[in-house]
């Protein structure tokens, strides 16, 4: 398993998450932001050719050895500069009140405890800070929440704790930030992968 989770699992997140349609999700989601951000859930850095030029440097919080060399490449082109910054979204290694921004892209689902994460988020923005964020999660249809609940444990099982039905905006409400833009909508694609395709894409604003 811990082959699957290590060195196969980031390779077919890098290839799932690069298509067309979600990488025009990652260019809105990163439309703002400014000064000195940090990622969490960098992965390959596919949110890399989507910061805008006010982006002064990026802080990347990523567990897997794999997806931080696969990101390489992405980060030796780029124009903004890029460190890695601690393995852990439930335990920054960064200061309180230390960046003007915050990016999680199809992060949130994964990490064990996302309250912890996401206060820890807020400790680390300075006051009104902006936390941008794409992430799949509850559907609005019964029909489709009872699919996710289902395929949960599967789910988890085979794609790194990743869940299916977390409450996104309301995870981010109640860590202390006021939800100042969101769209919600399931992504183009066959109405059987509604369970996996319902986004939460938005900016929030620290209290």
């Amino acid at each position: 398993m811990a082959l699957w989770t290590d060195r196969i699992l980031p390779r077919l997140v890098d290839k799932s998450l690069s298509t067309g349609d979600v990488m025009k999700e990652r260019e809105r989601v990163c439309a703002g932001l400014a000064g000195q951000v940090i990622e969490l859930g960098f992965g390959s850095g596919l949110n890399i050719e989507k910061y805008p030029p006010a982006v002064e440097s990026v802080a990347a919080v990523e567990p897997s050895d794999v997806a931080w060399a696969m990101s390489a490449d992405r980060r030796s082109a780029s124009r903004t500069p890029i460190t890695r910054s601690g393995l852990d979204g439930q335990a920054l290694n960064e200061s309180d009140g230390s960046f003007d921004a915050a990016l999680s892209t199809f992060t949130l689902c994964t990490i064990p405890d996302v309250e912890l994460a996401l206060r820890e988020v807020h400790r680390v923005l300075r006051p009104s800070g902006t936390f941008h964020f794409l992430e799949h999660g509850l559907a609005p249809e019964p029909g489709v929440v009872r699919w996710q609940h289902r395929m949960e444990p599967v789910q988890k099982a085979v794609a790194g704790g990743c869940h299916l039905s977390r409450d996104i905006p309301a995870l981010v409400s109640d860590a202390g930030f006021e939800v100042t833009a969101l769209d919600q909508r399931y992504l183009p694609g066959p109405k059987v992968g509604r369970p996996w395709t319902y986004v939460h894409s938005g900016t929030a604003v620290r209290r």
